[in-house]
């Protein structure tokens, strides 16, 4: 079992409590495990490697990694976003997926080499479904399986089910039943989980990943929460997430969303909700207490995205001091964690008006610590001896990142993905002087705008007006 030492000028350890500071420290591993963490080291070593004036620190956790190249880049700037929705005629009888199974793989494989590019080391991904016939599938994700497990990656997987697709009706918002497309959908997703949890020497688990709350049936999450006590596996739901879905809940069932999971028996130690934003009445959405969500495995704040549509927590700092597991997900592209805890930084001291609200150090945590409390790991997000060897390089030596003061202010204040040179995951480079090995970068690059070209014009056949992508998508500013 051979033995890497990885130097730098500043490497983020743990004590058994914390994350602390090793000033021209190392982090020594031997095969998938952290056996040294310090200010010095004497020991034997096979290799070295000297980041020089760089961070080391815990991988990234991601408990909302896009897994796509879709999303903000083409809606978070509509007045109405009506026409990126199904409409429920192309729901009903036209429905197909816009890629066949091979150009959909690409898509995930291009999108998972992003992570690791941005120090990302073990993820949870999430994909809009708006270019599948419904949803996702057991085949397809068995191809982001074997994608994952060559690259390195350590996920926790299963793909996505519902019972219902938003759409446009009559020119408003609303639902399109198939609940036995959702049951389906379940069936795949727990003979995913028989068949991959533990596989590519346990860097993949499995998990139970419904859609949005407002798509799925109360039968569906039932039985959602049947299965995953069965499999002893985790379950992610979207909810608390949008005005919409509070206001179908309660037209509905008369609830808010966290009194309908409690009715099915989601809403305890497995469950993990991105977004969480609104707590109250859609008349008073912030209102309330977050303490209910104590109970869960966390919830995943995503605050890049989160301001990209004109929202934000409301907020960090009292979520957890209600007790609650404040993990992180990007779920935007690129999926650049370093961005997205700057981000949520600075909506901190927006929303409370408070300078110190939501810390550099809390933020770092959440994207360390925190997600690995929510998966049940004290093996990840930390740098200690028994540890899994996750670890990410930033270098700070480019005249960009400017003077270094605080490593962790400093990160989120003047340092992006971008930054992200070397990254470790289970004892393995997987990326080396921002070198992933065997991708063609330039190749992915090409492919991958020629693909989202094609998915970009496929909006206008579910269009509930049928309007053209230049009247759907118009550019700033005119061409010359």
């Amino acid at each position: 079992m051979s033995t890497t030492v990885v130097r730098a000028s500043y490497v983020i350890g743990f004590d058994g409590a914390d994350h602390v500071v090793h000033r021209d420290g190392c982090v020594v591993y031997a095969g998938d495990s952290i056996v040294h963490v310090g200010s010095s080291y004497d020991g034997p070593a096979d290799e070295v490697i000297d980041a020089g004036e760089a961070i080391v620190g815990p991988g990234f956790i991601d408990l909302d990694a896009l897994s796509d190249i879709d999303h903000a880049l083409i809606d978070t700037w509509h007045a109405s976003s009506d026409g990126l929705t199904w409409s429920a005629e192309y729901a009903a009888g036209r429905r197909a997926a816009v890629f066949p199974l091979e150009e959909t793989l690409f898509m995930r494989e291009y999108a998972l080499t992003q992570l690791i590019r941005n120090g990302i080391t073990t993820a949870m991904p999430i994909a809009a479904e708006t270019h599948s016939a419904w949803a996702e599938s057991y085949e397809e994700f068995a191809g982001v399986a074997e994608i994952a497990g060559r690259l390195g990656l350590r996920m926790y997987l299963g793909p996505s089910y519902r019972s219902g697709v938003p759409v446009v009706r009559d020119g408003a918002r609303d639902v399109h039943w198939e609940p036995e497309l959702g049951e389906k959908g379940l069936a795949e997703a727990v003979r995913f989980v028989r068949d991959f949890d533990g596989a590519y020497d346990g860097r993949l688990r499995g998990a139970l990943l419904p859609c949005r709350i407002e798509t799925v049936t109360l039968d569906l999450m039932r039985a959602t929460a049947r299965a995953a006590e069965e499999l002893d596996c985790l379950v992610r739901l979207h909810c608390m997430q949008g005005l919409s879905e509070l206001r179908l809940l309660r037209e509905w069932y008369g609830r808010h969303p966290l009194d309908v999971l409690e009715s099915v028996g989601l809403l305890g130690p497995r469950l993990l909700i991105p977004h969480a934003l609104y707590l109250g009445a859609p008349e008073t959405p912030f209102e309330g207490s977050p303490d209910r969500l104590a109970a869960l495995a966390g919830i995943v704040h995503c605050p890049l995205t989160t301001v990209r549509y004109g929202d934000a927590l409301q907020d960090f700092d009292r979520y957890r001091a209600a007790g609650v597991n404040v993990a992180l997900g990007t779920d935007s592209f690129p999926p650049d964690m370093i961005r997205n805890m700057d981000y949520g930084n600075n909506l901190a001291k927006l929303v409370t008006g408070r300078l110190e609200a939501g810390s550099a150090a809390d933020y770092y945590r959440a994207a360390t610590l925190s997600g690995a409390r929510a998966l049940g790991r004290d093996d990840l997000g930390r740098l200690a001896p028994g540890a899994k060897a996750d670890l990410v390089v930033v270098d700070l030596s480019g005249p960009r990142t400017g003077p270094v003061d605080d490593p962790i202010r400093t990160l989120l204040m003047n340092c992006s993905g971008a930054d992200v040179t070397t990254v470790v995951i289970d004892g393995r480079v997987v990326m080396r002087d921002r070198v992933i090995p065997g991708v063609d970068e330039k190749a992915f690059m090409g492919r991958a705008q020629a693909y989202f070209t094609e998915m970009k014009a496929a909006y206008s056949t579910r269009d509930h007006l049928r309007r053209p992508v230049e009247e759907l998508f118009p550019p700033s500013f005119r061409s010359a």
